[in-house]
């Protein structure tokens, strides 16, 4: 029996759900000084509250790879909405600092079960590089959703809102999604066997798999990395962290919108490579740039990045479909865990670079700019790394087509 599918009201359930996760993402990111002062909270404890958010992302998103064809999409939807409206409701309500770290728990759970649930729908929905603009405008919303969030904490916080009046506006993508999801048919798997969990993990020890788990992990940390870092250390340089936030996630929405027509022209392998070689030269001129060069370093490091995280998923979803939802659930775990590994790793770069400078004489803005430009150096091996993976990939791959539809 053919099924009804409303691909429409689907696809725009799952682009308000995302938004809830970007507005989980910045929003709270605004109201962190704020938590500090009204619960007498230290730095480190802000951090393990942030912690929270990275850690329940891929726990709900192999969780939901794993049991997606048993529960189906629309129940991981449901527990996405539940966990999204327990963790708002116990942030606002929070009565101090293990209400929080539970709260954090919850929404990053929640955000995981959104992308566990909404890419291999939108796989089943779309085949070939429709899947892959969908799948890019499915994912604008994250850095997209950044940018309002950023917009309206900073509004709030400087009109005066409490902390809790910024929380509530979670709510409304969250509200909306499950509105626009309640009652309708969700897609079926578009290829035989990709329910098997058996023929999933038989999948994933392709060759093609493989190298793709281990290149997210990089691309990951090439896309979050130095985004973490790089408004703590442009502060000393002249230039606007929230400047540079803003343009960046901004340039990277209206990419991944018009991400149709550039994957069409150069191909998966091609869109990996070039993003490849412009996050090397964005990083490269952020180590070495200050002022408002800054600001174009900003342009050409999210040109880069931009098509990452979505060009890999649908990748596995095209080259590797019988992997099916767990595939890719694993691919998008590695790369929350590979952001997570690596944090500390960059921090005890900055912390030996600092020392290295101290040592030669540097103090105060000097010292943070000349040791996290240090930093920022080290880091354009993440995507060195890659130009020569995407290179052996783009060479690998040239003879093969990626399948028209995907197995999920």
């Amino acid at each position: 029996m053919t099924q009804t599918i409303n691909r429409s009201a689907l696809f725009n359930a799952s682009c308000l759900a995302l938004i809830t996760t970007a507005f989980s993402f910045s929003i709270r990111a605004g109201i962190l000084p704020q938590l500090g002062d009204s619960f007498g909270l230290t730095a480190e404890q802000l951090g393990f509250i942030n912690s929270m958010w990275f850690l329940g992302f891929p726990i709900s998103m192999i969780l939901g790879g794993l049991f997606y064809h048993i529960v189906g999409p629309a129940n991981i939807m449901r527990i996405a909405f539940i966990t999204h409206t327990l963790g708002i409701l116990m942030t606002i309500y929070a009565g101090g600092y293990t209400t929080l770290l539970i709260s954090t728990l919850f929404i990053g759970f929640g955000n995981g079960c959104t992308e566990a649930a909404c890419n291999p729908m939108i796989a089943d929905m779309y085949s070939g590089t429709t899947l892959n603009k969908m799948l890019n405008r499915f994912h604008m919303w994250f850095p997209g959703g950044i940018v309002l969030g950023s917009l309206v904490s900073k509004f709030m916080t400087d009109s005066g809102f409490a902390w809790q009046a910024q929380v509530w506006v979670m709510m409304i993508p969250t509200i909306a999604y499950a509105v626009l999801f309640f009652g309708k048919a969700f897609p079926k798997p578009s290829v035989e066997g990709a329910t098997s969990v058996g023929s999933n993990i038989k999948a994933m020890f392709s060759p093609v798999f493989i190298f793709l788990f281990f290149c997210m992990a990089l691309t990951a940390i090439t896309e979050f990395g130095p985004q973490q870092w790089v408004g703590l250390i442009m502060s000393a340089s002249g230039a606007s962290p929230m400047l540079i936030l803003a343009l960046t996630t901004g340039v990277m929405a209206v990419g991944r919108f018009f991400a149709g027509p550039v994957v069409k022209s150069l191909g998966q392998t091609g869109v990996l490579l070039g993003g490849a070689i412009f996050a090397a030269l964005g990083i490269f001129m952020f180590s070495t740039v200050t002022g408002p060069m800054a600001y174009l370093a900003a342009l050409i490091f999210a040109i880069g990045v931009c098509y990452f995280w979505p060009v890999m998923v649908g990748a596995v979803a095209q080259r590797v479909p019988l992997s099916g939802a767990l595939g890719m659930s694993i691919i998008g775990g590695v790369g929350m865990f590979s952001t997570a590994i690596f944090q500390p790793i960059i921090g005890g770069w900055i912390d030996s670079d600092r020392a290295t400078q101290a040592a030669a004489g540097l103090t105060g803005d000097a010292l943070e700019l000349a040791a996290g430009q240090e930093t920022l150096m080290k880091m354009v091996s993440f995507p060195g790394i890659l130009i020569v993976l995407f290179i052996i990939f783009f060479i690998w791959q040239r003879g093969s087509k990626p399948a028209t539809s995907a197995a999920h």
